[in-house]
């Protein structure tokens, strides 16, 4: 029996984010029950399922993308958090906010990198060495 989108996007939702996605997604659901469905069925049941990016490459793409919003900052460290669950180091992650600094210049690569110190501090003391 196939899984239905609502359970292929659980899956793959906890698979990056685990227990810190399960506690945002929940504090989502108390508020808005269809928008916690929508991000599990939508987001990760039928777009992060897709063939053609592997996960690794679909983090650093929404990465890129916040980074470029510059007014995402939650957003943006749950993605940081489910790239370097799912593979990718601190150096890549460095990488990508100096990348950024090209096409969305330094205010939102300096407030990125902030988010990012934020980030690895987070995983140091919890003793998250990735």
């Amino acid at each position: 029996m196939t899984e239905n989108k609502y359970d292929a996007g659980f899956n793959k939702f906890k698979n990056i984010y685990g227990e810190l996605g399960i506690s945002v997604l929940q504090n989502v659901n108390q508020t808005s029950p269809d928008m916690a469905k929508y991000i599990i069925e939508f987001a990760f049941g039928e777009i992060y399922s897709r063939k053609g990016l592997d996960i690794k490459s679909r983090e650093i793409v929404s990465i890129s993308s916040l980074l470029t919003l510059g007014n995402a900052v939650p957003q943006l460290k749950s993605h940081i958090h489910g790239a370097l669950n799912i593979g990718c180091t601190r150096d890549e992650i460095l990488e990508i906010v100096i990348q950024i600094l090209l096409y969305s210049g330094f205010p939102n690569a300096l407030n990125g990198l902030q988010t990012v110190k934020e980030v690895f501090e987070e995983r140091d003391k919890k003793g998250i060495n990735n």
